[in-house]
Parts: structure tokens; sequence; C-alpha cells
């Protein structure tokens, strides 16, 4: 059995925050939560693989400019190179936890396209 590296230390973020709950080199698991009326960047990967499940709230997720609303209990799986965002469409909290497949975790993997936040290079 391969050794876990677990972690309790949370990042805060303009939308909300998460905290890395498994990083092990085949994979990485996050809890991550959004604020009311807050969205993540709409960005892709190009090395990793997502799927998130919705613990808590209610979700708009954006795949390639098509929408799904999401709640509780559902999930959906984000292939890399695929531009995507979540957004909190509720009153309460957003939390989701998003596992990361594939050969790299890094934020630097992150390709930023819009961004409420100013955080899309210029260019």
């Amino acid at each position: 059995m391969k050794e876990s590296r677990m972690t309790r230390s949370e990042e805060s973020r303009p939308w909300g925050g998460f905290a890395v709950i498994e990083d092990l080199p085949t994979h990485k698991v996050k809890r991550i939560w959004v604020h009311p009326g807050q969205r993540l960047s709409y960005q892709r990967h190009l090395r990793r693989f997502e799927h998130w499940v919705i613990l808590e709230g209610r979700a708009r997720v954006t795949l390639d400019g098509e929408e799904k609303l999401l709640g509780e209990g559902e999930s959906v799986d984000i292939p890399i190179e695929t531009a995507h965002r979540i957004e909190n469409i509720g009153e309460a909290r957003l939390t989701f936890i998003e596992v990361q497949l594939g050969d790299y975790f890094g934020e630097d993997d992150i390709v930023r396209l819009e961004d409420d936040y100013g955080r899309v290079p210029e260019g």
C-alpha cells in the first residue's frame, strides 16, 4: 500500500478556499468551498483530469461553454484540456471534493482563460 501524504492545512482564495486531503504521485484530492455568489477562474489543465462531487450547496458548472446545474450528491468529470468553471449559485456555502488524476498536480498547471480577480496573464 502506498503511503498517503495527508494535510489539514487550508488555503484561502478570494472566492473561498481549499484543503488538500491527499497528495500522491498518482492523484490529489481536495475539499473546496466557494462563498455564495463567487466563482473560480474559467480555466483548463494540460496534465490532469478532474472529477468533482458536490457535498453541499448548488453549483453552476461550465464545461467548454456549456452550463450544467449540480446539487448535493451530483458529480461531473472534467477531461484534460477542457475549459471549466464552478460557481456557487446558492445562498449557502458550496462545498465539493475534487479528485485529480494525471501525471502532474501543481497549481502552475492552471491556464486561466477568464478570472473575476485579475489573475489572467496579459498577452
